[in-house]
């Protein structure tokens, strides 16, 4: 069932059953109606100047018009359909009829619509006692602050604003509000206002809403416009007159509108833009001219009068070098510029759809702090209004008239004034207010507010005023006091606030630092004032807050105003980690139960200033908690999840006061939870609702049939042949019932509430809306996995139009006989119920309203007040309502809510504190704190008395060591020795490299930064250098080489810039391309024909044995597949040899054909022959590869920088190695001198040879070293800053600078020796050894030597002296040779120092040429693509020629088939006829006479074209002109009876085939027609092929001479050549002449090339000439060869024929007799004959066994039967000889004994009890007897007697 809330009231209410898109269709389809007829009356009055389409606009690229989309589409059908006609085909209109369709569509101005028709009312169900007043809106206390242009004064006292589905309008005095209800119901998309004041437009939402236009102050509706948009409107806005209206649509159709509202006509439409659009306003200067904007885009239109009307032509904006932004505001200037605002605050001037200057503030600052939401103009000054609460005022002049020069962009300017608003606001839009004498503006708050600021920067400036306030954004919690009129509500916007709703009074509101998401007043049980309520927030922080009346305090003096009341934090905690979702009391007001989104439930004992009990974990994110109520026997609470878990808890166990330090966490473990997991059961219900509804249906059915079978009982036969008839047409396939499908992800639940103990009620969203479930906990099962278990409910409430709009919030009234529903939609529904009903079976009669915005108003809250007067409901839309049960007469009294009184000495009392911070610990996370801490307190306890300790025994170890050292040294211990074992000591280095590691990661940051900043500067000015200047000294003279400064390569060398003039490929390279792709496209056909597969019918089985039948079936099959298989290989041998035919003639070359080969050497010959043309020659034809451009220069440019590049590398590297080699032999030598010091030191100093000086490395030879540092060049750096710091005299800090970096240089020359080889290691070591021995030997040397030793002396002595002498010798050897390869070297480089030198010439030529050809190469470009252009259209024209031409051959040859099938056709009558037949001239009559038939299709052209046509195909056809001459002279005939004794048969062909003769002719005619167009068109391609030869001619002739002057600017270049004398050739009189302007240059390479050619054109023309010679023979022997070939040719045919005619007695077509097939139709019947015989004889031979098993059957129970008949006789008979037996007892012994006796008795019953038995048997047998006679009837066991009486009767 739809909800009616778009009908209208009235006498509308009985229709409110209907849908809502049934209505709106045709309401719509009405209004359509209308429209046309308003067109057409638009159409009349204003000379056919409006359309609504648009056509293309091609200024630009981005220019452009959209066609209309969307739902204009209908509107322009509608147009079309109505202007169409009067504009194109001229239907006369009276003029009498004119006038009075103008008077009658004339809306008169002082018509105003019914109100009470419009507005929407609530929906109740039919037939129910619901009034329609059940709630009646008292007050709005919210603001949609975040809604566009959602602030608007409609006079100085009156503001009007959107409330969800209410449109509110606000005294600014008495704060009253008025309330206009949405006609739709749908909600309001946007409000404006008429520029007089008088008029205010209200444009909706719904399915294709309207715009309703109000008169103020009456607030009757004036005018009604429909069809805009589809869902919703954007904006609306007024021009400067308030004649015109403009509308713009959302998503999806975002259609812009013009209307003449006052006539509720659309002028012009189209679509604005694809993506969303924020507004659209009119120029205030030119109302032609209007500016939309919107997300990523800003558009300029213009309604432009173009010869078919009026046009609304739109501009995108261009943003150019700026970034792409959504332009939120926006304003025209008088000029038609506009100015717009950025989302990074600048302002961007528009003017021609460009931006022209972008505006910001002095050093580059943005005007705003974020976007611009609004730009105004007002007394000639410029204000903007931006998203960081600022409002500046502009220079209008500076603005208009700002240009710029820069690349940026940017214009810096300042503002004249300015006004901070307030800390956290965020300005979305002003209006100015009309006061006379005041500035006064009121200002839109996105963060929650209404402000009025005073703008007119005096001295008398009013602070700005916070005139309402109001929440931001989704109100997430709402709560009522138990005892007032008071509520509290919460949101993410950190505010909560209190109101009175009573007396419609906001009173007090708290801010904190995280949004709030739950709240609850605490219940009267634990505050009986009920002056407390708890808000949980998004940081897991729960507060408990006081509200008192200030009034009640001790005045202070000095005190401010005071308010009616109050709040006051008394108390906070922090549960949670995540959101607190949901609080809960419990019945008795003893626990606190917290519920959030970390999946936990917290509890806490209220009566003991909350203490924390524990929490229990859920598996899911908590929505709702739920105390049980009263009539409940345990107290439980129910635990709502998200996911789909529903849990119940029992009350927690509250522990007497303990200490609980030694717990370690609050988590309760032993708690006995019942969980029900839900499972979707809604396909399930669907289905069996589908099963009940087809069950129904059914049963209606055989109803009505039951009445037409008695109907055709009387009817007769005739009756129910006709029944029958129509039982066959109705018998349908029923569709399959719905599948079950349960989704994959669950479905989250929304709400949910107890009924009963251990059952509840849910809500879920997704695709389990639409019902309300009712579930059952099942058992406590400790053992049982909850994420496993599948419960479902067992019953559940359908509940009406809520399959995509499920319930989010459910309440109920005191006495519970009221239900109230917050839909996802923002609409409130209220179902009646009965007393006492948990299980909601009165659940059907509801009351539903839209009151929230349909899209973002979902109802987050809904509670009535505490004695049921008043409802309040608060949405996502940031609105709060309050509705009334009652009049508003009743609610006129006084009424106020009671703010509680103050605790006593609740002024005393201090406040707590707050925990601000969101990182702050849960109450868990603390305890587990606590415990952590406690744990590390003891831990550093224990680390201090071990420190102590090891700081006793290091002082004793110390002493120890002290006494080892004051030992002898040879009774010293070893320090080793000390060690009480090496892994201590290993285990310390450890740890203390760990220690080092910690300290990196704690530096990491500072390590990062600061090396973040070195590689900035390295990027900045190191990485760019390839190799610095390295200056390398000789050792004994002063030479000195320098290697290169190499940068990395130019950009040139880098990149390759892609060439825009590309050259474009000659005809003969295009012949060549086309000609491969033509014979590869030849070979591909060729080669792509395969044979047919061969199978044809699949392969039967192979294990089974084939019956006859079968083998017969596959006999006749095989036999079809082998003539079928035999024909088609024919077939394939024909066309085979066809396309080799075809392929062959194709390949056969032309008349006119040139080999390539020949054509591309005779190319290369004129391009390459050595022709020198001078460049400067004015006749000079550039050729196409010696083009060049600017990209081509760019490459050469490159290419000489990358060789410069690697010349100079290779150098680099080259004096680097020799750097090397000058620090290897320092190296050396400084080994080499130690050495000789270690040997002179053993020689007397009388024969020491001076030791050579040491060469040193400078710092110019080593600049990397610079960048080289170690840690004690960071400490000398640090003690240099220190100085600097410490130092404050500039002397000193410069003497202290130059010291420090003398050590710094020093240092690291003193690094460089440390740069030494093995060898040099080598010898050192060897050095030292040397000098280590020494004074040892001259320790112990104190003795006079003897002779032998005085002779060893000796020798060591010249040993030493040679050492000596061979060190110094080396030294002076390696210096020697270092300078010598440093000469050499220098002398390369001078060398190359010459070739860079001209290669820097060449550079700057290159230079020269790039920057020439760059100003040459837009021109060139565009003459370049001008060729191309026409070249390409040449070729596309010259390919459409070709395939015209191919399409002839083609139409050519399907003629000839015709006419050979036309020749055919006679040649197949002839042989039919026979020869000597009598009626062969009637008959050939009869199928040559011509018939004037009704043609198939329309034939363009008159009758005499067709009388050509036909002529020209009679004359055409061979075979008919003599036989229509001849006929034409006979009599008249009638060819439509047959003559007598004429063959019948030969009548009928003759007859088709006249028929298949016109086809033919009809073909043959069309066919011709066709040609004769394909040549029309062939001639009017060659002659455009020809315009287009001779405009590309003169393009490229126009290319060619701006080549030319381009190559004329160019050689007025200078260009630097260096020549030798010797190179100079052209002497006047054996000297050099002064003036060489005349001479040319000539490269060595060109000048050999040159004489080189001279021989080779020699050599070639002798061999051209002997080939020539050989190719003329080669042609006469081709011709003899070809006639030759001829001759044997025609021989062959004629042979043919003869043989033909011999064998067939005509010539036939042997094509045709080897492709003559079997007729496969006639054998494929014959095989599904046979195999259908052969299916009949295997279902004969069924029913056969079936007939045969039955009759056994009957043969059994026949027997069966019989054998019963057998067993009833005998009984019969022993009951009669018992009958006997019995008289014959009593006739005995009835006179023995007189009176009756106990045996008698007892005996008697016994007999009864055995006759009765057998009676029964009797009986049963009877029964069974009878159901075997019948067929199908069941066998009963026999009745079998008691045993106790057949043993007692002794049976």
């Amino acid at each position: 069932m739809r909800e009616p809330d778009d009908q209208d009231s009235g006498g509308r209410k009985s229709d409110r059953l209907k849908g809502d898109g049934r209505q709106t269709h045709s309401s719509r389809s009405t209004s359509r109606a209308a429209m046309k007829e308003d067109n057409k009356s638009v159409e009349d009055t204003t000379g056919g100047t409006f359309t609504e389409g648009e056509e293309p606009y091609l200024d630009d690229d981005e220019s452009y018009v959209e066609p209309l989309e969307g739902s204009s589409s209908s509107f322009q059908d509608d147009y079309a359909e109505s202007i169409g006609e009067s504009r194109y085909m001229e239907t006369p209109v009276p003029a009498a009829e004119e006038a009075e369709e103008k008077v009658k569509k004339k809306i008169s101005e002082s018509f105003f619509y019914d109100e009470m028709e419009l507005v929407s009312m609530p929906f109740v169900t039919p037939d129910s006692n619901i009034p329609l007043d059940l709630l009646t809106l008292v007050h709005s206390f919210g603001y949609d602050c975040r809604k566009r242009a959602n602030l608007q004064l409609l006079d100085s006292n009156t503001m009007m604003y959107i409330a969800g589905n209410q449109l509110i309008l606000l005294d600014l005095k008495t704060k009253e509000q008025m309330y206009l209800r949405s006609s739709s119901g749908g909600g309001i998309g946007v409000i404006g206002v008429h520029p007089y004041k008088t008029y205010f437009t209200v444009a909706e939402k719904g399915v294709f809403p309207k715009i309703i236009i109000y008169e103020y102050p009456s607030l009757r509706p004036y005018r009604i416009l429909q069809d805009g948009t589809e869902l919703a409107y954007a904006y609306v806005d007024f021009n400067y007159n308030g004649t015109l209206l403009a509308s713009v649509g959302s998503s999806p159709d975002h259609t812009l509108t013009i209307w003449n509202w006052k006539e509720e006509q659309p002028l012009l439409r189209t679509k604005a833009f694809s993506q969303e659009v924020f507004k659209v306003t009119f120029n205030p200067e030119d109302d032609e001219q209007l500016t939309t904007s919107g997300s990523g885009h800003i558009k300029f239109w213009e309604m432009a009068l173009t010869f078919t009307g009026l046009k609304l032509q739109g501009s995108l904006g261009r943003f150019g070098k700026t970034a792409t932004t959504d332009i939120e505001g926006y304003m025209e200037l008088p000029d038609g510029k506009v100015l717009s605002g950025s989302e990074w605050g600048n302002m961007l001037l528009w003017e021609g759809g460009h931006i022209k200057v972008e505006l910001c503030r002095a050093a580059a600052k943005p005007c705003h702090q974020g976007p611009i939401n609004q730009i105004m103009l007002d007394e000639g000054e410029v204000i903007t209004v931006g998203s960081d609460g600022c409002v500046r005022i502009w220079d209008f002049e500076t603005i208009d008239t700002a240009d710029t020069a820069e690349e940026a962009g940017l214009l810096e300017i300042e503002p004249i004034n300015e006004l901070q608003v307030d800390k956290n606001v965020k300005l979305f839009s002003m209006i100015k207010m009309n006061e006379v004498g005041a500035n006064f503006w009121l200002a839109q708050d996105a963060n929650g507010a209404i402000w009025k600021l005073d703008l007119s920067f005096s001295n008398i400036t009013q602070d700005p005023e916070c005139l309402f306030s109001f929440h931001s954004g989704a109100i997430e919690a709402l709560a009522v006091s138990p005892l007032t009129y008071l509520m509290a509500t919460t949101g993410l916007d950190c505010s909560v606030r209190l109101y009175d709703f009573a007396s419609k009074t906001p009173l007090v509101q708290m801010k904190f630092k995280q949004g709030g998401t739950a709240l609850a007043w605490v219940p009267r049980l634990v505050n009986f004032k009920g002056a407390q309520f708890i808000v949980g927030f998004e940081d897991g922080i729960v507060r408990i807050l006081d509200l008192f009346d200030p009034k009640g305090l001790t005045v202070f003096v000095g005190r401010k105003r005071i308010l009616d009341a109050d709040i006051r934090l008394k108390q906070v905690f922090k549960p949670h980690t995540a959101a607190v979702t949901a609080l809960a009391y419990d019945r008795d007001g003893e626990v606190l139960a917290t519920g959030s989104k970390d999946k936990t439930v917290f509890f806490f004992e209220v009566e003991r200033d909350y203490k924390p009990i524990g929490y229990i974990t859920t598996p899911g994110p908590v929505c709702q908690l739920m105390w049980s109520g009263v009539s409940h026997p345990e107290n439980t609470l129910l635990i709502i999840c998200e996911n789909g878990y529903v849990l119940e808890a029992p009350l927690p166990t509250q522990k007497e006061e303990e200490e609980d330090h030694d717990v370690v966490s609050y988590e309760i473990k032993d708690m006995c939870i019942k969980c029900f997991h839900f499972s979707s059961v809604k396909s399930k219900i669907l289905r069996l609702i589908e099963i009940e509804k087809r069950k129904k249906r059914k049963e209606l059915k055989e109803k009505e049939k039951e009445e037409r079978r008695k109907l055709a009982k009387e009817m007769g036969e005739d009756g129910e042949k006709e029944f029958q008839k129509q039982e066959e047409e109705e018998e349908e396939e029923e569709e399959p019932l719905p599948e079950i499908f349960i989704p994959l992800t669950p479905c989250h639940i929304l709400c949910g509430f107890y009924s009963e103990p251990g059952k509840f009620w849910v809500s879920l969203g997704g695709y389990d809306s639409g019902f309300l479930y009712h579930c059952e906990f099942p058992p406590y099962d400790k053992n049982s996995d909850i994420t496993e278990k599948k419960d479902e409910p067992f019953d559940f409430r359908l509940l009406e139009d809520t399959e995509d709009n499920p319930i989010t919030t459910i309440t109920f009234s005191i006495n519970k006989n009221m239900m109230f529903c917050g839909m996802q939609n923002g609409a409130i529904r209220v179902y009646v119920l009965n007393q006492n009903d948990p299980s909601l079976a009165s659940m059907e009669d509801y009351w539903h309203f839209n009151m929230h915005d349909n899209n973002y108003g979902c109802i987050k809250a809904i509670s009535t007040s505490f004695d049921d007067r008043f409802l309040l409901s608060a949405g996502a839309d940031s609105n709060i309502f309050v509705f009334s049960f009652f009049s508003e007469f009743e609610l006129k009294k006084d009424m106020k809510a009671k703010v509680p009184s103050p605790r006593f000495g609740i002024e005393t009392e201090p406040i707590p504190e707050d925990i601000e911070d969101p990182k702050a610990y849960s109450i868990e996370n603390a305890r587990r704190k606590r415990e952590h801490d406690k744990l590390v307190k003891e831990v550093e306890e224990i680390k201090a008395g071990k420190r102590e300790r090891i700081k006793a025994l290091r002082n004793e170890l110390q002493k120890l060591l002290q006494m080892n050292e004051a030992l002898p040294k040879h009774m010293q211990f070893k320090r080793t020795d000390f060690d009480l074992d090496s892994k201590i000591r290993a285990e310390i280095d450890r740890k203390t490299a760990h220690k080092i590691q910690r300290v990196e990661k704690e530096l990491a940051w500072e390590k990062e930064k600061h090396q973040l900043a070195l590689m900035k500067l390295k990027n900045r000015f190191r990485d760019s250098l390839e190799n610095d200047t390295i200056v390398v000294h000789a050792i004994q003279s002063d030479h000195k080489i320098s290697s290169y400064r190499l940068v990395k390569p130019s950009k040139y060398s880098k990149s390759k810039r892609p060439s825009q003039s590309e050259r474009r490929p000659s005809k003969l390279e295009r012949f060549e391309k086309d000609g491969t792709g033509k014979k590869h496209s030849q070979r591909d056909t060729g080669g792509s024909i395969s044979v047919p597969e061969e199978s044809i019918i699949e392969k039967g089985k192979k294990f089974r044995p084939k019956t006859l039948s079968e083998i017969m079936v596959e006999n006749q099959i095989e036999k079809t597949r082998k003539l079928i298989l035999k024909a088609e290989r024919a077939q394939f041998k024909i066309q085979q040899r066809k396309k080799e035919w075809e392929e062959l003639y194709k390949s056969k070359p032309g008349d006119d054909y040139e080999d390539p080969k020949d054509v591309q050497a005779i190319k290369e010959a004129q391009l390459y022959m050595g022709d020198f043309n001078l460049k400067t020659a004015p006749d000079y034809k550039i050729p196409e590869h010696m083009r060049i451009n600017a990209a081509k220069k760019e490459e050469e440019l490159g290419h000489l920088d990358s060789m410069v590049h690697s010349k100079k590398m290779h150098m680099n590297k080259c004096i680097i190695s020799l750097r090397d080699l000058k620090v290897a032999v320092v190296e050396e030598i400084q080994c080499l001198v130690q050495e000789l010091k270690n040997i002179q030191s053993a020689l007397h100093e009388s024969k020491h040879i001076p030791i050579p000086q040491i060469p040193h490395i400078r710092p110019e030879e080593v600049p990397e070293k610079r960048f080289q540092y170690d840690e004690e060049t960071l400490l000398a750096f640090k003690q240099q800053q220190m100085k600097k710091l410490s130092d404050h005299i500039p002397q000193v800090e410069q003497a202290a600078s130059g010291g420090s970096a003398g050590r710094f240089l020093k240092l690291s020359s003193g690094k460089d020796r440390d740069l030494t080889t093995r060898d040099s290691l080598s010898r050192s070591s060897r050095a030292s050894a040397f000098n280590f021995d020494v004074p040892k030997f001259m320790e112990f040397a104190k003795a006079d030597p003897t002779e032998v030793e005085l002779e060893i002396m000796k020798r060591d002595e010249i040993k030493h002296l040679y050492m000596q002498q061979y060190l110094i010798n080396r030294i002076k050897e390696l210096i020697v040779t270092f300078d010598a390869e440093l000469r050499l070297l220098r002398h390369q480089k001078l060398k190359l120092d010459t070739q860079m030198k001209l290669s820097d010439l060449h550079h700057v030529t290159l230079f020269q040429e790039m920057l020439l050809l760059k100003n040459f190469e837009k021109q060139e470009n565009i003459l370049q693509e001008r060729v191309n252009s026409l070249d390409k259209e040449e070729q596309d024209m010259q390919w459409k020629i070709n395939e015209t031409l191919k399409e002839m051959e083609e139409k050519k040859n399907e003629v000839a088939k015709l006419q050979d099938q036309e020749k055919a056709l006679y040649a197949g009558f002839q042989a039919a006829l026979g020869e000597n037949n009598k009626f062969a001239n009637f008959l050939m009559k009869v199928l040559k006479k011509r018939i004037k038939r009704v043609k198939k299709k329309e034939v363009e052209g008159n009758a005499e074209e067709d009388e050509e046509s036909d002529e020209s195909s009679e004359e055409e056809s061979s075979l008919e002109s003599d036989e229509e001459e001849s006929g034409s002279e006979d009599d008249v005939f009638d060819d439509s009876i047959c003559p007598t004794n004429c063959d019948i048969g030969l009548f009928e062909l003759a007859l088709q085939l006249r028929e298949k003769r016109l086809d033919i002719e009809e073909a043959l005619v069309e066919e011709k027609k066709v040609i004769d167009n394909l040549k029309k068109e062939y001639d009017a391609l060659s002659k455009k092929v020809k315009i287009v030869a001779t405009n590309l001619n003169a393009a490229e002739e126009a290319l060619e001479a701006y080549q030319r002057e381009k190559q004329q600017q160019l050689n007025e270049l200078l260009v630097v050549i260096p020549l030798k004398l010797h190179q100079i050739e052209h002497v006047v009189y054996g000297e050099i002449p002064s003036d060489l302007s005349g001479t040319l240059v000539f490269s060595n390479h060109s000048l050999g090339r040159l004489q080189e050619r001279i021989i080779q054109l020699q050599e070639e023309n002798s061999k051209q000439q002997k080939l020539n010679k050989e190719y003329r023979e080669r042609r006469k022997q081709l011709i003899r060869e070809k006639r030759e070939m001829a001759k044997t040719i025609q021989k062959m045919e004629e042979t043919v024929s003869q043989l033909m005619i011999s064998k067939f007695g005509r010539v036939i077509n042997l094509e045709a007799l080897q492709t003559l097939s079997v007729n496969t139709t006639l054998e494929e019947l014959k095989i599904r004959k046979l195999r259908k015989e052969l299916s009949n004889a295997k279902e004969m031979k069924m029913w056969e066994e079936k007939i045969a098993q039955v009759r056994w059957e009957l043969m059994m129970k026949t027997k069966e039967h019989t054998k019963k008949l057998h067993q009833m006789n005998d009984l019969c008979m022993e009951k009669k000889q018992l009958d006997s037996q019995l008289n014959m007892l009593q006739n005995q012994q009835g006179n023995a004994f007189q009176g009756p006796r106990k045996a008698d008795t007892v005996a008697r019953e016994k007999v009864t009890e055995l006759i009765q038995v057998q009676a029964q048997r009797i009986l049963a047998l009877k029964e069974e007897i009878a159901l075997l006679r019948k067929k199908g009837g069941l066998i009963l066991p026999p009745i079998h007697p008691p045993q106790e009486n057949m043993k007692s009767m002794g049976l």
